[in-house]
């Protein structure tokens, strides 16, 4: 059962008193479902290698894995691809995540801006990842400049779409009592369509970091000699299974932590919220 609270204030409304006020934060005990599933396909993994079921070269049992990673840890090899690879992913989302907000904003805010861009926007968008590898190399090498163009891309049209179309979606009444009242248009900007489109661009920019993610490793595909892209390539062409799936755990433990920053940020930015998913929350015990 949850622990809630219901007030009644003075100064609010009748309709408003005795409204049930969630106080409590999630559990710890709540927390730790996430690690449910994780740990519910390790012990499948373990069960099916135990019991033969799959041969070592195929998929190795997991102390096989860990012992790789640690053998790469200890000579400092590990720390050293999941660095680069971190650095590229970082460094290519704020590429695209800028391009793609200053791109948004404008195509959402002006009609004609959007007539003019939006359209060969969305072409590109079609076109798959692997297909701009040749022409970055053409134009920047197969160093870091085509690696964090690449991830760029990638970042740029989750975080163009989401924007765009939350400021487009923003209640048109809102709008129009605001310039009722006087606003101008920096006023309207701040006090309207910056809260409106906040929710829908940072959902933008989770999906943009997820594909940022996956961007990365065809990146490290161009002349890459570190990262854990380059890592499963090695694991690929030696023949460790060992190896490609350490890295592939590596990509989704970065990318939950990643994300998870952005989710925390979120909660706080929208904190004044009151949707379905934050009652769930508060609701759990």
């Amino acid at each position: 059962m949850s622990v809630i609270t219901l007030e009644r204030r003075a100064d609010l409304p009748p309709g408003v008193q005795g409204r049930a006020t969630p106080r409590v934060p999630l559990p710890r005990l709540a927390r730790l479902r996430a690690f449910a599933l994780p740990a519910v396909l390790l012990l499948l993994w373990q069960s099916l290698t135990s019991a033969g079921v799959f041969p070592d070269y195929l998929l190795p049992a997991p102390a096989v894995v860990a012992n790789e990673l640690l053998a790469l840890a200890a000579g400092g090899v590990l720390a050293e691809h999941i660095a680069i690879t971190v650095w590229r992913v970082a460094v290519g989302f704020a590429a695209g995540a800028l391009a793609a907000t200053l791109l948004g904003a404008l195509t959402g805010y002006s009609s004609s801006a959007r007539a003019y861009l939006d359209p060969t926007l969305q072409a590109l968008k079609a076109v798959p990842s692997l297909a701009w590898v040749p022409l970055f190399i053409l134009w920047f090498g197969i160093f870091e400049a085509s690696k964090i163009t690449l991830i760029g891309v990638g970042v740029f049209f989750p975080v163009y779409l989401n924007l765009m179309s939350g400021i487009q979606s923003t209640d048109r009444k809102l709008v129009e009592v605001a310039r009722v009242n006087g606003l101008g248009r920096f006023d309207l900007i701040r006090r309207i369509l910056i809260p409106a489109t906040l929710p829908s661009y940072l959902t933008g920019l989770r999906s943009g970091l997820a594909l940022g993610w996956m961007f990365v490793i065809a990146a490290e595909l161009m002349g890459a000699s570190q990262g854990l892209g380059f890592l499963m390539i090695d694991g690929q062409m030696t023949g460790r299974p060992a190896i490609i799936i350490g890295a592939l755990l590596l990509f989704a433990v970065a990318g939950k932590l990643s994300d998870a920053l952005i989710a925390a940020a979120a909660r706080r930015l929208t904190a004044w919220q009151d949707g379905y998913g934050a009652s769930q929350e508060s609701g759990r015990a």
